[in-house]
């Protein structure tokens, strides 16, 4: 049994996430903004705090084994460039260095899949992140999807005749491979696979290791 703590816990994929470690007897630690504790899993322990903030979340983090990053900007666009390093990239330098300090064993961070020819700012912004991850010297997993679909998030789908036909397609393949789309339940399960079997130094899973994952 882990005990982890979850950021972005009221989130698209921090709900679904902490409902099925809860499920699967794991504690779990979940940040939000007070006043948002209603939108939290069944089970998950309310901590208030502020994602851009860490000393607000800092003795929280105490006794937990796992940290698993998930704040960022929701639905994002190139509108959205510069919220992308005030809020993305800002969250994870500030649980970053509290999870060493707290001496976490494990930091799980949802990333993106790149090189890309779009989003280059999110990308970059991402990019860092990995990179701040490396230089801590925590064990880490970092997840690469593209799109994650799920409900309200379904719109890439008429996509899948294209992405077929580019994976039939040497010169296409890996491109297609590496910006897939995978859905939440898949993301969930890689994520949850991370917690429960984490690995020394860092790993990294793509688009073709998140469909594969299972609980």
């Amino acid at each position: 049994m882990a005990k982890v703590f979850v950021t972005g816990a009221t989130g698209f994929m921090g709900q679904r996430l902490c409902a099925t470690l809860v499920g699967r007897g794991h504690q779990v630690r979940g940040l939000a903004r007070a006043g948002s504790e209603g939108r939290l899993a069944a089970g998950t322990e309310f901590v208030a705090g502020d994602p851009l903030v860490g000393s607000t979340y800092r003795d929280a983090l105490a006794g937990c084994d796992t940290m698993v990053h998930l704040v960022g900007v929701s639905h994002p666009s190139p509108a959205k460039a510069a919220q992308f390093r005030t809020i993305d990239l800002a969250s994870a330098l500030q649980a970053i260095p509290m999870a060493v300090a707290a001496g976490v064993h494990h930091f799980v961070y949802v990333s993106v899949a790149h090189p890309a020819p779009i989003m280059r700012e999110y990308i970059a912004a991402r990019v860092e992140a990995e990179r701040a991850i490396r230089e801590s010297g925590l064990t880490a997993t970092i997840l690469r999807p593209w799109y994650v679909l799920g409900p309200g998030r379904r719109w890439p789908l008429v996509l899948t005749p294209i992405y077929r036909v580019m994976e039939a397609i040497p010169a296409t393949r890996d491109g297609a491979r590496r910006l897939g789309l995978v859905n939440a339940e898949q993301m969930v399960a890689a994520m949850v696979r991370s917690v429960e079997r984490p690995a020394p130094g860092v790993r990294v899973l793509a688009v073709p290791d998140i469909r594969d994952a299972t609980m």
